[in-house]
């Protein structure tokens, strides 16, 4: 974190290949288990009701938390509460949708699929 006399930032990527996108899960759903290739991630959430399976734990976060998820980790979104949740995912590396390994999905897609 860099102090500045107006309060501060924090600097996530700089000069690097990162794609940047807003994640956002119904109440009740889920996105597959998953894992990737190409990339890291990190995740901030903005929204109550997140959680999160990160390898092999699965926790609440809450608004401005941040998850790092490596390269061939598994992972998956699920929206815990009554609202939507929306979590900001920066990644870091080629992105690319035929990077996805699916484990499980509750629509039956497979890999590398929307």
């Amino acid at each position: 974190m860099v102090k500045r006399p107006w309060g501060s930032f924090r600097q996530f990527a700089h000069n690097q290949e990162v794609t940047v996108s807003l994640m956002t899960v119904l109440p009740g759903q889920r996105l597959s288990l998953q894992s990737h290739t190409g990339r890291a991630e990190l995740w901030i959430v903005l929204d109550e009701g997140a959680r999160v399976q990160n390898g092999n734990t699965i926790k609440e976060y809450h608004v401005g938390d941040e998850i790092w998820i490596q390269v061939n980790e598994k992972h998956r979104l699920s929206c815990a509460g009554d609202m939507p949740v929306r979590v900001l995912e920066v990644a870091f590396g080629n992105w690319q949708q035929e990077d996805i390994e699916r484990y499980e999905d509750d629509y039956q897609r497979g890999g590398g699929q929307k």
